[in-house]
C-alpha cells in the first residue's frame, strides 16, 4: 500500500468514527479516558522500553540536551498523562451545550449549539505524551483524531496507541477514534495536511520550520503558533524578591518549552538592583546571557545582543536583556519582536498592569506570575491540544471549547414566516 492510500484509508476511518463519537455520550466518553489511564498505568514497563529505544536513538543522531529532555518518558510523565486523562474526564463536556436562547418577535427560540469538529490532525514533535493531551481531548470533545508524532519519538508513540484503543474498546467507542500514523514517511504529512475531505483543523506542534511548512502547504485549516518568544518585564515598581523568583521560573523551570522566557527587560531604575542578582543565579545554571550595551556596562560576562537575539527563541540556556526607560518602551519592544505568545510584568502599580494587559498583543498576559504558567493544565483545561498565536477560531491554550464550533438551533412550534 503507498503512503497516499494508506492516508486516505486512515483518513475515511476517521471520518467513519468521528460521525460515531459526535453522538457518544459523556459517560462513555469519560469511560473511555478512565480506561485508557488504567491501560497506561499497566504498561509502564512497555512505554519505557520503547522510550529508551527512542532516546537511543536520538543520542545516536546527535539530538541536543533539551530535544532529549522533551523525548524522555518517566514515571513522574507517566503519572502525568494519567492524571491529565483523569483530569480530561472530570471536566464538563461541551458538546450539546447551548447558549444565548432568546425569543424572537415572531415567536421562534434561537440560540447556539456546541458541536465538535469534525476530525483533527495533529503533527507533533518530540514530546510523546502530546499523543495523550490530543487523544483525550479530542475525543472528550467529541472529535476523531490522527496523530503523526516526530520520528524520533516512534516506538514510545506506538506503545501509547496500544494503550489508547484499549481504553476505546473497553467503552465500546470506534478504536478509529484516536489514530496514531505508523509510518515515519515523510509524505504522510503532505497527504494529512491536503486531504479537506476527511480532516476538518490541522493542530501543528514542533519548530518553527515545521509550522511554517504546515501553514503555507495546508489545504485545510490550521490553529498555529509559530514561536514561544516570550518575555517578562521588571518595572520600576516591581517587588524585587517576586522579580527574581519569576524572571528564574521563566527561563530555568524547562529550557525547551515554548513559554519559556527569551528576553528580560527591565526598567533602567531598579537594574543595579535586581540584575546583578539575577546573573549570579543564571551563572550559578548555565544560562549564557546576551544584552543591550546598557546591560554589558552593568554586567561581566554578557555577550552583544544582536537584532536577531530580540526574535529568537533559544530552546536552550541563553537570555537576551534590554534595559527599558519605562513601561511604554517595554510593551513596545514585545509587540515589536514577541511572538504574541506569553508575556509578563512584575509591578506592584496596578494601574500600570492594567495598561500592560490591554495593550501587550499576546495570546497570554501574566501580572507578577512566570510565564511557565501558559499551559492548558495550569489553566484548568485539563490538558491542552496546542497553544494558538492566531486571533480566530482559537487564541491561547487550546482545551476541550477550542475543539468545537457553534452552530445556530431555532426552536419553534409549527411557526412559519409570512415576510
Amino acid at each position: 500500500m503507498t503512503v497516499k492510500d494508506y492516508m486516505i484509508q486512515v483518513g475515511q476511518q476517521a471520518r467513519a468514527a468521528s460521525r460515531k463519537l459526535a453522538r457518544a455520550s459523556t459517560q462513555d466518553k469519560n469511560a473511555a479516558l478512565n480506561a485508557m489511564a488504567n491501560a497506561l498505568d499497566l504498561a509502564r514497563p512497555q512505554l519505557l522500553a520503547e522510550n529508551a529505544k527512542d532516546l537511543e536513538n536520538g543520542k545516536n543522531k546527535g539530538l541536543d540536551a533539551a530535544l532529549l529532555d522533551r523525548l524522555a518518558l518517566t514515571e513522574a510523565r507517566i503519572d502525568g498523562m494519567i492524571e491529565g486523562l483523569r483530569q480530561v474526564a472530570g471536566l464538563l463536556d461541551p458538546v450539546g451545550e447551548i447558549t444565548d436562547m432568546a425569543y424572537r418577535p415572531s415567536g421562534i427560540q434561537i440560540g447556539k449549539m456546541r458541536v465538535p469538529l469534525g476530525v483533527v490532525g495533529i503533527i507533533y514533535e518530540s514530546r510523546p505524551n502530546v499523543t495523550i493531551d490530543a487523544a483525550s481531548l479530542c475525543l472528550k470533545s467529541g472529535n476523531a483524531t490522527i496523530l503523526r508524532g516526530g520520528s524520533e519519538a516512534y516506538y514510545s508513540n506506538q506503545a501509547i496507541a496500544k494503550a489508547v484503543v484499549e481504553g476505546l474498546k473497553v467503552a465500546n467507542l470506534p478504536e478509529h477514534a484516536v489514530q496514531v500514523i505508523n509510518t515515519t514517511d515523510r509524505a504522510a504529512v503532505g497527504e494529512l495536511i491536503t486531504m479537506p475531505d476527511y480532516v476538518d483543523v490541522i493542530v501543528p506542534r514542533g519548530g518553527k520550520g515545521l509550522i511554517e511548512r504546515i501553514s503555507n502547504d495546508a489545504r485545510v485549516p490550521v490553529i498555529k503558533h509559530l514561536d514561544g518568544n516570550c518575555h517578562v518585564y521588571i518595572d520600576d515598581e516591581a517587588d524585587i524578591d517576586k522579580a527574581i523568583k519569576i524572571a528564574v521560573n521563566a527561563k530555568t523551570r524547562r529550557y525547551g518549552v515554548c513559554n519559556a522566557m527569551e528576553s528580560l527587560l527591565v526598567h533602567k531604575v531598579v537594574a543595579q538592583t535586581v540584575l546583578p542578582q539575577l546573573a549570579d543565579i543564571y551563572a550559578e545554571k548555565g544560562v549564557e546571557l546576551v544584552g543591550c550595551e546598557a546591560t554589558q556596562a552593568l554586567l561581566a560576562n554578557v555577550g552583544a545582543a544582536t537584532e536577531e537575539d530580540w526574535y529568537m527563541e533559544y530552546h536552550g540556556p541563553k537570555l537576551s536583556i534590554k534595559l527599558v526607560d519605562d513601561m511604554d518602551e517595554a510593551i513596545e519592544h514585545i509587540n515589536q519582536y514577541g511572538s504574541h505568545h506569553s508575556d509578563a510584568i512584575v509591578s506592584q502599580n496596578y494601574s500600570k498592569t492594567r495598561v500592560f494587559m490591554t495593550e501587550v498583543d499576546s495570546s497570554s498576559v501574566m501580572v507578577n506570575a512566570s510565564t511557565a504558567f501558559a499551559d492548558g493544565f495550569e489553566y484548568g483545561l485539563g490538558a491542552e491540544i496546542g497553544i494558538s498565536t492566531d486571533k480566530i477560531h482559537a487564541r491561547g491554550p487550546v482545551g476541550l471549547n477550542g475543539l468545537t464550533s457553534q452552530k445556530y438551533v431555532v426552536l419553534g412550534d409549527g411557526h412559519t414566516r409570512d415576510n
